[in-house]
């Protein structure tokens, strides 16, 4: 979460030289050469079933990475997360064990609505949208992640995954970088691309083996708190106090929606994974 939203933070001057979608293509497409470099794509062993999910995955990875670079463009980053973290959110409400965990997306969307404060008539409509397809394409990430980790052993299945997700944001990045590209502006890219897909995806995929989505999107709860700490101090973005309760109803929300710990015993897990990825039931 430190990585997703530190990269985040400092991806701000690179978005306005690139422009959103040309940032997320440069930065999706150094983590796909560093992806292919380190984990061969495991080609003979996907089966046709596993195809839609695996393009899937890689649509959804470049939709949520361009459409939040979006609205980081025009709301601030804690407001930006707060709203898209309601996408994890609702897949831990809706895959509890208790209906009564729904309520806790209402609490979140009311967190939300004090931190865009549509009363004083200056919301970003755009800024917002754009956060709220990022939240459709998170939701779709976390539950598409776990599947595909379960099916392929180490980071297979992100050097296939990762390229797909470069090659659709081409279609839009390419036209937004051209004319902008200079030996500094593909350093930094390479950078950033390190700390938001390369790292965060791993760990995701490593931490999603092991766990429940529910527990996954409980603990990532924390995540506008992080990107509101981290919008202070990389971006000076100061919160008022509304915006800092919105947060804390926020966070609040996701920690209470579903408590959850390891993942159940499954013996279909990944091709030649190791035993120790099989966890014990969660309470």
């Amino acid at each position: 979460m430190v990585s997703v939203q530190l990269g985040s933070a400092l991806s701000v001057d690179l978005v306005d030289t690139l422009g959103p979608a040309g940032t997320a293509w440069l930065r999706l497409t150094v983590g796909a050469v560093v992806f292919l470099a380190i984990a061969r794509p495991p080609l003979r062993s996907i089966r046709r079933p596993d195809v839609p999910s695996l393009l899937a995955l890689g649509v959804a990875s470049a939709l949520v990475t361009i459409a939040f670079l979006a609205a980081i463009e025009r709301i601030p980053l804690g407001t930006a997360v707060a709203i898209e973290f309601l996408g994890p959110l609702t897949v831990a409400a809706v895959h509890s064990q208790h209906r009564r965990a729904l309520v806790w997306t209402g609490v979140a969307l009311v967190g939300v609505v004090l931190l865009n404060q549509p009363w004083h008539g200056d919301v970003d409509a755009a800024g917002v949208a754009f956060a709220g397809l990022a939240a459709v394409g998170w939701a779709t990430y976390i539950v598409l992640t776990q599947r595909i980790g379960d099916r392929f052993s180490g980071l297979g299945g992100l050097s296939i995954t990762v390229p797909v997700a470069a090659v659709t944001a081409a279609a839009f990045g390419i036209p937004q970088a051209a004319g902008h590209l200079s030996p500094q502006v593909l350093l930094a890219a390479a950078g950033l691309a390190l700390l938001l897909p390369v790292l965060p995806y791993s760990l995701e995929l490593l931490a999603l083996r092991r766990m429940t989505h529910t527990a996954f999107g409980t603990l990532m709860a924390l995540e506008p708190a992080i990107g509101l700490v981290l919008g202070l101090v990389v971006l000076h973005q100061r919160p008022s106090a509304v915006q800092l309760v919105g947060i804390v109803l926020v966070v609040l929300a996701g920690a209470a929606a579903q408590r959850g710990g390891l993942r159940h015993a499954d013996r279909s897990g990944p091709d030649d994974a190791p035993s120790a990825d099989v966890a014990v039931p969660f309470p």
